[in-house]
């Protein structure tokens, strides 16, 4: 008689180190993922603009990259290789999806589709922020439309206007007090 044995026993894993081994690659992908999920995430939003689809191409890549974590997280940068995963796996997504021929009606297009925003609203806060920005001093202004539109940091604005960190940080902060002060709502401009 055959006795049987459970499925790990049966048929261990091909992949397989030893425990301490195992341990550390799974050590070692768990604080991948903790760290560098919400980054990945991110990206793939960006490249898909489908925050459904990016989550599930994330996930493919991550089970993908779990199975070969030894050699990945022995590299380097791990997080652009797994980063490249990401990519060439929306690629042949897109590559996938344009082989199919998806048809659909107008209706159900509208039922499934997320509610659009008037772009109108949106143009009218543009409009009242570039309002509210130009009653700054010219300084002021500077500082935050390199620090808020430009991303600069506060070392770079002090090299752009020629004046110190801490300067720097008091035209931001007087800025930002006086946009507040004198905040106006879009329907305000809109009259």
């Amino acid at each position: 008689m055959v006795q049987r044995c459970g499925p790990v026993e049966a048929f261990p894993d091909r992949n397989a180190t030893t425990s301490t081994e195992g341990d550390d690659v799974r050590d070692g992908y768990d604080q991948f993922v903790a760290d560098r999920l919400d980054r990945l995430l991110r990206y793939a939003t960006a490249i898909t603009c489908d925050k459904h689809l990016a989550q599930d191409i994330v996930q493919d890549v991550l089970v993908r990259a779990r199975s070969r974590w030894g050699r990945i997280g022995a590299l380097d940068a791990p997080y652009l290789y797994v980063r490249r995963m990401v990519t060439n796996d929306y690629l042949s997504w897109r590559r996938r999806r344009a082989r199919r021929d998806v048809s659909s009606t107008h209706a159900a297009l509208e039922v499934i589709s997320p509610a659009v925003a008037d772009p109108a609203e949106r143009h009218a806060e543009r409009d009242a922020m570039r309002a509210r920005i130009a009653v700054l001093p010219d300084k002021q202004r500077a500082a935050i439309v390199l620090r808020y539109y430009e991303d600069a940091t506060t070392a770079e604005i002090g090299q752009v206007l020629g004046c110190s960190e801490g300067t720097v940080r008091s035209h931001l902060s007087r800025a930002l007090h006086t946009l507040r002060v004198n905040e106006t709502s879009p329907s305000e401009v809109l009259r």
